[in-house]
């Protein structure tokens, strides 16, 4: 499956790197989102496998690295990419990461011990989730842009959502072996851990996406230099990560440093939708913002993957994953939302956005991300709240030095 998830990725993106019209760019990047959306549930089961719950938290610290690197590299080359050279090399960076990946994978699986087992897969179970979440994703961004929020348009793509919901829970509860279990996703544990990690990667993503054009308008920044004033926002949480991944390896009561740390992203969230900082002070904020956000991802995952049976571990960890994914893309569709309504304009956020974007007014831009960053920090406080309300149950490993003590 990860042979079958990685070559699907790098096929997406050498499709995406040769579109040559838009139709074609959206189709092919469904193939490589298909890929793509395979590789992190599969590995952190891995994870999973070889290593304990306790001492868990700590890798998922390292997967907030990979994040971190990805996270500066990645704005940055962007940057450098859409200024001086061309569009599709986003996508051709994407090969030699996915075959390198594959070549330093693969001689290691081998040692994974695997139990074979026949399984049916529900097709129509994702065809009814997935169209659910697109038809939902469209209204965040054709509501108040192509048509009025209170259009028959709107309101009947609301409705056919909420009908597809239904339809994939009643199909759910039906199925012999459900897309996705419902069962699995109640409990005292799981809807809270999927909810504080979905709404943390929500709002990084979020602003990672739409901060540039903020740093473009107000601070005149050009897209370079954008990219570089991302690294706080993308590199500071991986150490909010390893805090987290320690917490869990020596406390006994480990959630404490993740309520704490998305409490604290949202008091800075707060302050960035409250005033007008310089660009210094922003990025700051940004750090700090970072940072307690960065907390919640290991204990949000390692306490899902401790609430199950360990052969549940892979489904629960794709569930995680794809409702994560499913934040983070209503997130960005929201805050965009939020953008064309304060702003009361048809902006890009892409590319070619030079024309409209520089006839917007500083004071109107500033005025539009306060609204940004305030749902930032109400999508933290919930991480937080979400945080109090899950269970803290035992981790299975390691005694901890106070457990020794006593």
């Amino acid at each position: 499956m990860i042979v079958t998830a990685l070559s699907l990725f790098v096929a997406g993106s050498i499709l995406c790197a040769l579109a040559p019209n838009m139709p074609v760019l959206i189709l092919a990047r469904g193939l490589q989102g298909l890929g793509g959306g395979g590789i992190m549930p599969i590995v952190q089961t891995v994870i999973s496998d070889v290593v304990t719950p306790r001492e868990r938290g700590q890798y998922q610290a390292y997967f907030s690295g990979v994040w971190v690197a990805a996270g500066i590299g990645g704005p940055i080359l962007g940057g450098v990419f859409a200024e001086h050279l061309h569009w599709s090399m986003i996508f051709w960076i994407n090969v030699p990461l996915g075959l390198g990946s594959l070549a330093m994978l693969l001689p290691k699986m081998g040692k994974i011990p695997v139990f074979h087992r026949r399984r049916k897969v529900d097709w129509l179970g994702g065809v009814l989730l997935m169209a659910s979440a697109v038809v939902f994703m469209l209204v965040l961004t054709w509501g108040g842009n192509r048509y009025l929020w209170l259009s028959p348009v709107i309101m009947a793509m609301v409705g056919a959502s909420f009908a597809l919901a239904l339809a994939f829970i009643w199909h759910a509860g039906n199925a012999e072996e459900p897309f996705l279990p419902l069962p699995l996703m109640g409990g005292t544990v799981a809807p809270y851990a999927i909810a504080s990690g979905g709404c943390a990667l929500g709002a990084i993503l979020g602003l990672t996406v739409h901060l540039p054009l903020y740093y473009e308008v107000v601070y005149h920044l050009s897209a370079s230099e954008a990219g570089l004033a991302l690294i706080p926002l993308a590199a500071v949480s991986t150490g909010g990560a390893a805090i987290a991944g320690r917490t869990m390896a020596r406390a006994k009561h480990y959630k404490r440093v993740a309520i704490i740390g998305t409490a604290s992203s949202a008091l800075a969230g707060c302050v960035m939708a409250l005033t007008a900082p310089p660009l210094w002070a922003l990025l700051v904020l940004l750090s700090l913002f970072s940072l307690g956000l960065g907390t919640a991802f290991p204990i949000s995952v390692v306490s899902l993957q401790n609430s199950v049976a360990r052969s549940q571990i892979g489904t629960v960890t794709g569930a995680m994953n794809f409702f994560r994914a499913l934040m983070a893309s209503f997130t960005v569709a929201a805050f965009s939302a939020i953008l064309l309504m304060a702003l009361g304009a048809d902006i890009s956020l892409g590319g070619e956005h030079r024309g409209p974007v520089s006839s917007i007014p500083v004071a109107d831009m500033v005025t539009a991300f306060r609204y940004v960053f305030g749902a930032a920090a109400a999508l933290l406080a919930g991480a937080s709240l979400c945080m109090i309300l899950m269970e803290e149950r035992p981790l299975a490993g390691p005694a901890t030095p106070v457990e020794m003590a006593e």
